[in-house]
Formats: C-alpha cells, structure tokens, sequence
C-alpha cells in the first residue's frame, strides 16, 4: 500500500473544557481517504468508553472517598506496531524528500483507518500485562486489585483509595512502553469539566461549550435576557408553511453542541434540543427561535451543571419511565403520520444520582396511553439490566454488600394500565393489550427475574416528565432541582 502525507498547518489549538487554550498541535498524517477497504484494512472497529460507566465511577468516588487521576498518552497512535505482513508506504514530508525514495512505516500513524483498532488492542494488551482485567460489561473498564481505570482512546481516568496505587499502575505502563503523561485529577475529561463544590460535591459542568453556543447564536450581548424553561409550552412542530429560516448561524452545528452537552451534564435540555434536533435538515424560522430560547436558558444557568450527590445507599437503582401520547397531534398537519408518534422519556438513577437518561420519539404508533407507556417501560428496561449488571460489578470490584440480595431496584410509573400489564405473570395480556403483548414477555420475565419492584408514583413526582413535555416553570423548576441538585 502507498499513501500521500498530509501535514497539517500550521497548528491545531487543543482546549480545556472552559475553553482556555491547552496546547498547539501539528500533524503529520497518512492519507488514509485513499485506503481501500478490504485491500489497504479489513477492520476498523475500536470501542469508547459509556458515560454510564463515568457517572458510575464519580458517583462511588463521592460516596467512597476514591482518589482520582487523568493520564493522557503522548502521541497516541504511534504506539501501536503493524500487523505481521502489513506494508505501508507513504511521501517522505516537504524538507526531507529524497529521489526516488519512500518512508516504510513500522508503527501506525494518524489517518490510517486501522490507527483507533490498533491502539486499541495494544493498551488492552498493556493493561491487561499490568494485572488490570478487562469488563464484561464495558470494554474501556479495567478492574485491578487496587485500581480502576476508563479508558477512552488517550485519555485514561484512575481510581483508587490510594494515590500510591495510581502512581504504581502509571510508572508500571510507562515501563512496557506507554507514554503516559500524567495531567490533573479528573477536572476535566472529553470536555466536561467536573469539579468539587462548596459542599464537597461533585459538579460536571460544561462552561465552555455553553460560551461557545451562545455566542454562535448571537447572544453574548448584553442586553438579551435569560429564559427560565428551555422550551415553550406549545410543542415545536415542522411548520411547513412557515416562514424560511434566516440563516445568520449555523442550525446544525449549534444543534450537534447542544446533543453533547444535553447528553453529558445537562439533562434540564434534553427534550428541547431532541426537538430541534428533528429538523436538523429542514430548519424554519419557528426552529431558529427554539434553538435560541434554548440559548437564552442556558445564558441564565451558564454557571450550573450536574451535581452528584448520591445517597447512602450506592445499590438503590430506580427507573423512571415516562410517556406523551400523540403529543403533537392537533397541532400539525393531519396527514402527516409524525403527528401521532408517542414520545418515550426516562432517567436511569443509581443512589439517587441520574447515570443514563432519555428523550425521543418512539418508532412505532402507540394506539393508547397504556401502550406509549408500555412502549418507554420497555424501552428504559432494555438500559436498565445492563445498569444494574454494571454496578453489581463494581460493588464487588469495591468489596460493597452482594448486590443480589441487597440491590434495591424501583421502576416509577404514574399509569395504573401499565403496572397492571407489567405485574401479570405468567404473561398475559387484555383485550386491549393483545397486539403488543408478544414484545412485553421478556422484560416482564425480568422483573420478575431480577426482583424488581414497580411501584406507582404520582405524576408530579414523575422526573421522566422532563423528558416528555414542556412543563410550567414551577414543575420543571421543581422537577430539575430533584434530578441536577439546583
């Protein structure tokens, strides 16, 4: 195989997560767009670490008192050896060009397609040679004696009890050929910033990015005010007839900003930007406003973010599912089958700290308010079992009481109809129900399973609501304060 280089110029600026410049950076890459698949790589696939797994290990640092350290590996993708037999040969660089010459690689650079699997595999290789056991459950999860560790691409998270114990774990990577460079404690990973607050608790805020969306919108003047709820009561519809969109910033790319940061630590936005996000392609005027009313919120709660404050009890896990039939029926255009979708809402808590949470249009037409229902209980199931598999795993990595007979798992739901259905072992189903009853066996065999308890709570009570609809100030107010602490 024979690559061009590219080097890009002159440097990259790499940021903190508030924004501040952290380093320059060049680059001297391949250019993998010219690799063939099948001919020039085969396999591509290298796994990132799941949030769940983060806001998990942030939780039990709080509740635990774990000590906590980010490294970062210099020149990551320059670690990992070629397959036996595999050549690569590219351009020597402008200033070093030789006649009739090449460079012959012997390691993987930056832009080859197979650079992220080869990493991969060589620091699973490397941590698993330094006694630290890959999850089951998560692939960038290593579990030690002493030491847990995420991995995401470069970035490592440490935990430990003990310094010492990261210290060890870092100078014994370094020994087999890691370049690690060792950074702060866990202030700042993948661009949230997470910090200790005046209460000793943990904090995930995303200052910087906050900054960056309001000022692609426009806002930073100073003489725009602030909204109180990111959406209005009304639901955000498609407006087909409505007016064009200005086009004085960029619809998508503002809206991809607000995914990651309602998908990291700022869950209050979460149905909001779901909402723009559908018309990402086919933005109007309508939409715009959304957007910047989102923009407006987030101006008057630049400085809040997700606090972790998890209770006592790390094995309490509770689901809170939730459902908006056919909301936007009556207020688009009849014909058009979107109209009735049913939107599925939920928030996962683990010691009453959110970990995984949701908002989005369900794929199927519900033909009830049980159904909806039944269709998000589903759906937050299919994310709750793993959850729960996660944490039985790491109270034993952490020596905490047998999850099996001490866990303590809660489903919310505020429709009588749905309990009823999930209750009823063996699985049957109402006259009502029959037609979606096949897909309901297996979670309903679950809870029986597992010994979860599906409890009724009142709707205003129900934190999947922010999820599902625009709510009052006061209930969403009063519903965020329960979910982020403020």
């Amino acid at each position: 195989m024979y690559l061009k280089i590219l080097i890009i110029p002159p440097f990259k600026i790499k940021r903190y997560p508030d924004g501040l410049i952290k380093k320059f950076k060049a680059s001297f890459c391949a250019r993998g767009d010219k690799q063939i698949e099948g001919v020039d790589y085969i396999e591509t696939y290298a796994p990132v670490v799941q949030w769940t797994t983060i806001r998990l290990m942030l939780m039990l640092e709080v509740l635990l008192d774990l000590k906590s350290m980010q490294g970062d590996v210099t020149a990551a993708f320059l670690h990992a050896k070629l397959n036996e037999g595999e050549r690569v040969y590219i351009e020597m660089p402008q200033g070093f060009r030789q006649k009739g010459k090449v460079l012959s690689l012997n390691r993987t650079i930056y832009g080859l397609k197979q650079s992220p699997r080869a990493f991969w595999q060589y620091m699973v290789q490397k941590m698993e040679a330094s006694e630290m056991k890959q999850s089951d459950l998560d692939p960038c999860l290593f579990v030690g004696e002493k030491v847990i560790a995420v991995v995401f691409v470069d970035d490592i998270l440490f935990w430990a009890k003990d310094e010492k114990y990261i210290h060890d774990l870092a100078l014994n990577l370094r020994e087999l050929g890691v370049d690690l460079e060792q950074e702060e404690d866990a202030a700042g990973y993948l661009g949230v910033r997470i910090e200790k607050n005046k209460d000793g608790l943990l904090e995930m805020k995303q200052e910087g990015l906050i900054e960056r969306v309001i000022e692609a919108l426009g806002l930073d003047a100073g003489t725009t005010n602030g909204k109180w709820t990111p959406a209005e009561q009304k639901p955000l519809v498609k407006d087909a007839n409505g007016e064009e969109a200005v086009g004085n910033f960029s619809y998508s790319s503002v809206v991809g900003m607000l995914l990651y940061l309602s998908g990291h630590s700022r869950p209050d936005i979460a149905f909001a930007v779901n909402c723009c996000a559908r018309y990402m392609f086919c933005p109007k005027k309508s939409h715009e406003l959304a957007l910047k009313r989102i923009g407006r919120y987030l101006k008057a709660t630049r400085d809040k973010g997700l606090i972790l404050n998890p209770s006592g009890d790390v094995l309490k896990i509770d689901n809170y599912p939730d459902a908006d039939f056919a909301g936007m029926y009556g207020y688009e255009e009849n014909d058009d089958p979107t109209c009735v979708k049913s939107r599925t809402g939920y928030v996962i808590t683990v010691a009453d700290c959110p970990v995984l949470w949701q908002s989005k249009l369900q794929s199927e037409t519900a033909l009830s308010t049980m159904e909806a229902e039944i269709i998000a209980l589903a759906h937050s199931c299919r994310e709750l079992l793993p959850i729960m598999d996660m944490v039985q795993a790491l109270s034993n990595a952490f020596g905490l009481p047998d999850p099996s007979t001490t866990m303590n798992v809660s489903i919310h739901e505020d429709n009588a109809g749905a309990l009823v259905l999930a209750e009823t072992l063996p699985p049957q189903f109402t006259p009502r129900s029959k037609w979606y009853h096949v897909k309901t066996i297996w979670w309903r065999e679950q809870i029986v399973t597992r010994g979860i308890t599906l409890r009724k709570i009142a709707t205003t009570e129900q934190l999947g609501d922010l999820f599902t609809k625009s709510l009052p100030k006061a209930t969403f107010e009063y519903l965020r304060k329960k979910l982020m602490g403020w």
